[in-house]
């Protein structure tokens, strides 16, 4: 099975420049209700991801801080505490299967570690929900 068939498009997902603003990354989040989010350089390249809690560890850190100044912290200038593993869009399905049981999507990259999407875990699990009813081992219907 193609890492593709899972695939959603670059253009279709909500990601940050890792030079945008602390402030950019608060709005994009709160507008798209996701607790982490992919960062990408100016040339598409995948950085790693930046999550609620690295905007809130930050802000803590720097208090007081009013938020106006919330415009000038580049999103490149935060530690991160975790970044999702980019799977290669040639990756097996068994390789997506174990990045995804840690993280709630897998940033897809090409062979020159350009960020062309992500696979949900929602997705894959869907995926593996469907070939076991097929098979027989489960009869339930999902939520």
């Amino acid at each position: 099975m193609n890492v593709l068939f899972f695939l959603t498009p670059k253009q279709d997902v909500a990601y940050l420049y890792s030079d945008c603003t602390l402030r950019q990354a608060l709005e994009k989040m709160e507008y798209h209700r996701y607790s982490c989010i992919p960062l990408i350089d100016r040339e598409g390249v995948y950085v790693g991801t930046v999550t609620e809690g690295d905007l809130l560890w930050e802000i803590k850190r720097r208090l007081p801080l009013e938020p106006d100044s919330f415009d000038t912290i580049p999103l490149n200038s935060l530690p991160r505490r975790v970044d999702y593993h980019p799977v290669c869009v040639t990756t097996t399905i068994e390789d997506l299967l174990g990045t995804s049981l840690n993280q709630n999507f897998v940033p897809v990259v090409d062979d020159r570690g350009v960020f062309i999407g992500i696979v949900t875990r929602k997705r894959i699990m869907q995926y593996c929900f469907d070939r076991m009813q097929e098979t027989g081992q489960c009869a339930a219907e999902p939520h």
